[in-house]
């Protein structure tokens, strides 16, 4: 059980009293606890709110050393690459809670009473044969009476009772399509009045501080080779340089 995260602080935090609750501006790493929790998080602060993505990307849960990057892009796109290679990707809209919906429910919309979402329906033609009511248990018709039964004794001695080859179980009429079906009721949507696009989600004013948010409970993990910039292909020559440099011999 442990996680890695790299924090990215605004330039006016004061290193001095840096804690774990301190305000930032993103949170990225992996996060392995048991066999249910292996996955990375991508958490962004906006308007003063923490945001950690909706989607499930797993980490690499081996003892090698990988390569975690996040591109944040301006037109609001992100991607997550795993040893360079590409694992999720997407919009910020869409795969966080930043926004509230474009769209919500028409609250004067209501589901008209005779609305009928039955597909199928009892076939009112259908009757139940007159041959139908079996018991589900009778007498067994091959027991007998053992012959040191005392009917004073043991009381007057009956049968056991065993299935009924002939019970049909309980009868229901056969479904037909229901001529008055008009399919399952769709909520009106109509425009979120509380919603604005917002262009510049990606943008924060200043970088200044990065820290690491640490939990182990086993020794061993080494973290190094932070990288920030803003040319994608150079990070990525940088993690070829670095991390895949040393990889197979590292394996070997």
């Amino acid at each position: 059980c442990g996680g890695g995260y790299i924090k990215l602080f605004p330039s006016a935090l004061n290193q001095e009293e840096m804690h774990g609750d301190s305000n930032y501006y993103i949170m990225f790493g992996p996060d392995i606890c048991g066999p249910g929790t292996k996955k990375v998080h991508v958490i962004f602060s906006y308007k003063g709110k923490n945001h950690l993505i909706n989607k499930d990307i797993r980490c690499k849960d081996d003892e090698f050393t990988h390569l975690y990057t996040l591109l944040v892009r301006p037109d609001n796109t992100y991607e997550v690459k795993i040893d360079n290679k590409k694992v999720e990707s997407g919009s910020l809209e869409e795969d966080w809670d930043f926004l509230p919906s474009k769209k919500i429910k028409d609250p004067e919309a209501k589901k008209p009473e005779d609305w009928d979402e039955r597909e199928k329906i009892d076939d009112p033609e259908d009757t139940k044969p007159e041959d139908w009511e079996k018991p589900e248990h009778i007498p067994d018709p091959d027991a007998k009476k053992p012959e040191d039964w005392d009917d004073e004794m043991d009381g007057e001695w009956e049968p056991p009772m065993i299935t009924n080859p002939e019970y049909k179980g309980e009868w229901k009429p056969q479904k037909i399509d229901n001529p008055s079906y008009k399919g399952k009721w769709i909520h009106p949507e109509i425009d979120n009045p509380e919603y604005t696009a917002d262009s510049n989600i990606y943008k924060y004013d200043h970088f200044g501080v990065i820290g690491l948010d640490l939990w182990q409970v086993k020794s061993g993990t080494i973290f190094d080779s932070f990288l920030i910039t803003n040319d994608e292909k150079f990070a990525e020559e940088v993690g070829n340089e670095t991390w895949k440099s040393t990889m197979d011999a590292e394996k070997k």
